[in-house]
């Protein structure tokens, strides 16, 4: 795929596209106390992709609802939401904006911008895109799988405590997840 183009998405459709959250998730996970897994999601969050002719020059943004995080335990999710970690009374929402899309083997990469607590980084995002085609209600939907890791302290969210023997209760890398479903915009 050194030279996508549409013939290489099956189905590319040419377009603007808005997230269905119903069918759509962004999640996490998190080494906690240096042996598992912690996951969550957001639930509240708005997405737009906009495919172009050459898949190359798409774009996509993303605005998530810090204050609707679910780690399935409503204490610990308190405590992302507040000054310890997410700030979400200060901080409320995290952002992302696209700045290219590139090829690297058979896997697309998107680069952008994602702001979180103020603080702007550069991220890479693995995209796969899953599949573009009807649905039975007169729309176009599309796919897209999505992942990229990041480091919490980057952002100024610190919050942490000591393990006795050697490590941390929370890891600073963050797996990021994402399955998304979008609908094609009718002019």
């Amino acid at each position: 795929m050194n030279n996508p183009d549409t013939a290489t998405i099956p189905g590319y459709t040419v377009g603007t596209w808005v997230a269905d959250p119903v069918h759509s998730e962004i999640g996490f996970s998190v080494r906690h106390m240096m042996v598992s897994n912690v996951r969550g999601r957001f639930a509240e969050f708005e997405a737009t992709v906009t495919t172009a002719p050459n898949p190359l020059d798409s774009t996509a943004t993303a605005t998530i609802n810090l204050a609707s995080i679910s780690t399935g335990n409503d204490a610990r999710d308190e405590d992302l939401r507040g000054e310890g970690f997410l700030n979400v009374e200060k901080y409320p929402t995290m952002t992302f904006v696209s700045t290219g899309v590139r090829v690297d083997g058979d896997t697309f990469l998107l680069d952008g911008d994602l702001t979180v607590h103020e603080v702007t980084k550069a991220v890479t995002v693995r995209i796969e895109p899953n599949g573009f085609g009807p649905d039975p209600y007169g729309f176009t939907r599309a796919g897209f799988t999505a992942t990229a890791e990041i480091n919490r302290s980057d952002y100024g969210i610190t919050g942490n405590m000591l393990i006795e023997g050697g490590g941390v209760v929370i890891a600073d890398k963050v797996k990021i997840q994402i399955e998304l479903e979008a609908v094609l915009q009718k002019d």
